[in-house]
């Protein structure tokens, strides 16, 4: 007899469905699971008949032979373990009928003695069985919240293979879980312990970093230890704005599939911050193994990536960044495939001028020494920074006055507000939300300079021998402050501070 039922893979950060078949025939007692499937996936037959004895079902006698189709691609990890469980007692003729089957999806884990476990990747699996109008989708209790925010899809709690049968059949009630993912994004600030408020000083650092926000631009801190480049870094994502439900659907898809989703937390709602240490390798970083999964730069996707003490990180690792942050994805190739994960974050980074943490002029380094610390970044790199800024001593007026700037719910509305404009000069433009996403053909429209503006501009490439990435760097800078003034040209001020944010590494770095 022919059992049949329905799954789903995840392949990137998008899931296909899998098609489980259960075919029993005469012969020797014996298991065959075909379709490419891994360790774990092979395994699933010794979890699947435990679970089906220890379930009250009987097990089948004779070959037994599970296709997960389409049989090209490779099947990964534990979650077809109930859809093969359900469709071998249809095979057998054990209560349950291919057309009791028919539209239904399941997504887990089996343990021995018949319990559904949750699985990675619930969240792409349920945007996929809604795209296919499935009938529902059951799923382990824990993960039904992270399914349930999609909106138009019946998902089922369900928690042990005896449970899943009697559903199916109609013997028992299981009501489909409801979310209001609204509710989610409520209060998804007001309880963030950090706020711009404590940092003392460093005023024209804010600046910085309210421009940086503003327009998603990547951004250098250069400066001493003990000035508060980690403290800055750490509360920008308390001015940047909140997570689209389209943003977060996506930011959340990739943590689910990292398994990094945090515990009864469907969807995340604030932008990520994520801190890699600097020993970490090319895989880690990118997403790597002989499977790939998101690395560091996927899992900042929609927030913000910092990386503390750049030079420390390998020269290697740090070149691999340098598509991501152009493209806003990153490609792996491996023998199992060609794996495309997204990459659109804000890079944060910040270092020390020399290897003594001095800047240059007053460093007890030798030229060489300075040379070979600076040497492990790249002048390309560099480039796809788009501002650079040094992070002065703090004075000790400012560390012993009360802190009394501007809160980080201040800054954050002129953020907003900078961030409304661009959504209405981007439209619905899915390539370009932001300035700092702007293509050459978006900067020759709108980042258009009158005569005055365009002969400072030329005056400033001339001296200070900018590249033609630093000349559309400064465009799309000049750009951000435009909007934080609600300037509808770039005016000679704005040109003028967006040129000031390119020059710190010339005076560092030299020409």
């Amino acid at each position: 007899m022919l059992g049949k039922s329905r799954s789903a893979s995840v392949y990137g950060v998008d899931a296909y469905e899998v098609e489980v078949e259960v075919f029993v025939s005469g012969g020797d007692p014996k298991i065959s699971v075909v379709g490419l499937p891994d360790a774990a996936v092979r395994e699933s037959k010794d979890r699947v008949l435990s679970a089906m004895n220890n379930s009250g079902f009987t097990i089948p006698v004779g070959h037994t032979t599970i296709s997960l189709a389409p049989a090209d691609k490779r099947k990964e990890g534990p979650c077809f373990d109930l859809a093969i469980a359900l469709a071998m007692i249809a095979a057998t003729g054990q209560h349950l009928t291919n057309a009791d089957l028919e539209g239904w999806w399941m997504f887990g884990e089996l343990a021995l003695d018949g319990r559904l476990r949750p699985a990675r990747g619930v969240l792409p699996v349920a945007l996929e069985a809604r795209r296919h109008h499935c009938r529902g989708l059951l799923v382990a209790p824990p993960k039904a919240p992270e399914a349930a925010v999609v909106k138009g899809l019946n998902v089922f709690p369900i928690h042990d293979l005896r449970q899943a049968v009697e559903f199916i059949r109609g013997r028992e009630e299981v009501k489909p879980l409801k979310i209001r993912v609204e509710s989610l994004f409520e209060n998804e600030q007001s309880d963030s312990p950090l706020d711009f408020r404590e940092v003392k000083g460093q005023e024209s650092v804010k600046r910085a970093m309210e421009i940086a926000a503003s327009g998603s631009h990547n951004i250098l801190m250069i400066g001493p230890p003990g000035t508060g480049k980690s403290m800055l870094a750490k509360r920008l994502p308390t001015i940047l704005p909140p997570l689209t439900l389209m943003e977060a659907l996506e930011t959340t898809k990739v943590h689910s599939i990292a398994g990094t989703l945090p515990t009864r937390q469907p969807l995340i709602t604030r932008r990520p911050f994520r801190t890699p240490h600097h020993t970490a390798s090319d895989a880690g970083l990118l997403g790597g193994r002989a499977n790939p999964a998101p690395g560091e730069i996927s899992l900042a996707h929609h927030g913000v990536l910092f990386l503390d003490e750049l030079p420390e990180f390998k020269r290697s690792v740090l070149e691999t960044m340098r598509q991501p942050l152009e493209e806003g994805r990153v490609t792996i190739s491996r023998a199992a495939g060609t794996f495309t994960f997204p990459a659109r974050f804000m890079l944060v980074a910040a270092m020390n001028p020399t290897p003594d943490g001095k800047m240059p002029a007053e460093s007890g380094s030798t030229s060489r020494e300075i040379q070979k610390y600076l040497g492990r970044i790249s002048r390309p790199l560099l480039d796809r920074i788009d501002i650079h800024v040094e992070v002065p001593k703090v004075r000790f007026q400012d560390m012993a006055a009360r802190p009394d700037g501007e809160s980080s719910a201040q800054i954050r509305e002129r953020v907003i507000r900078a961030r409304e404009i661009q959504n209405r000069r981007f439209g619905d433009n899915p390539c370009c939300r932001c300035n700092a996403q702007m293509g050459a053909r978006e900067i020759q429209h709108h980042c258009q300079l009158g005569p005055a503006v365009l002969k400072e501009l030329k005056t400033a490439m001339s001296q200070l021998k900018f590249s033609a990435r630093a000349y559309d760097r400064i465009l799309k800078v000049a750009r951000t402050i435009a909007d934080l003034d609600a300037s509808e040209n770039i005016d000679v001020p704005h040109l003028y501070e967006a040129v000031q944010y390119r020059t710190l590494d010339r005076q560092i770095w030299g020409d």
